[in-house]
């Protein structure tokens, strides 16, 4: 946990300790680096943004290169659009602006560690994906939910796909384009938006799972059961 006001720090270090979770507390970006190349096994980076010397965001890439199955979740009151952008493009898995309701920081917590153990259970096969009754297949282009088989467009497919193989993480817009373009495939600003409308409709109940992040893109919840 890396953050600069000790009042703050110690309120977030204490609810994850309430919960079970071992903290390490630093008070700037250097303390922690340093904390980095002495333990690499952590599963969660808690960055404020504005710290002393160097910033948090600036520490995302090095975090990522020494531990890249670590999650990176900003908390921070950096919470124009395009701060929330930078953040995520820099890394970042997740970002709380604040003040925030501790229940939520536990929450989001929570939801990046079974995002990794998730993924962690994927791993053997990452051409198929399963969730909440809907199949995927990345190899044959097939998809069903509950069993029925679902039509979806080039573009729906590699959008869905793009989303549920980084559940739990928030993508920009500007992400999933970048994602989804390819030969005869052109997609541009709010296309993303029309298609995720779209697959919300053929998704069914399962559409309910993709959440719009204001001003910033799309997640997949990630499944609590």
């Amino acid at each position: 946990m890396v953050e600069d006001e000790q009042e703050i720090r110690e309120l977030m270090a204490l609810h994850l300790l309430r919960q079970g979770y071992k903290v390490t507390e630093c008070p700037s970006a250097e303390e922690a680096i340093n904390e980095l190349n002495r333990d690499s096994g952590y599963q969660v980076f808690v960055l404020d943004w504005m710290l002393p010397g160097m910033s948090g965001v600036d520490i995302i890439g090095k975090i990522k290169a020494k531990n890249p199955e670590s999650s990176v979740l900003m908390v921070t009151a950096k919470t124009e659009p395009q701060d929330v952008v930078e953040g995520l493009e820099k890394g970042a898995d997740d970002y709380i602006a604040k003040p925030f309701h501790p229940s939520v920081f536990i929450a989001r917590v929570k939801s990046l560690l079974r995002r990794a153990q998730h993924k962690n259970s994927k791993a053997p096969d990452e051409s198929e994906y399963s969730m909440g009754g809907l199949r995927m297949n990345f190899k044959t282009y097939e998809i069903s939910f509950k069993n029925e088989p679902l039509h979806l467009t080039p573009s729906e497919f590699k959008l869905l796909g793009s989303l549920v193989q980084n559940e739990g993480c928030v993508l920009t817009r500007e992400q999933l384009i970048e994602n989804i373009q390819g030969e005869g495939i052109n997609v541009v600003g709010r296309t993303i938006d029309t298609h995720v409308f779209g697959l919300r409709k053929k998704l069914g109940e399962w559409g309910d799972r993709i959440e719009t992040i204001r001003g910033v893109g799309y997640r997949v919840k990630v499944d609590l059961a």
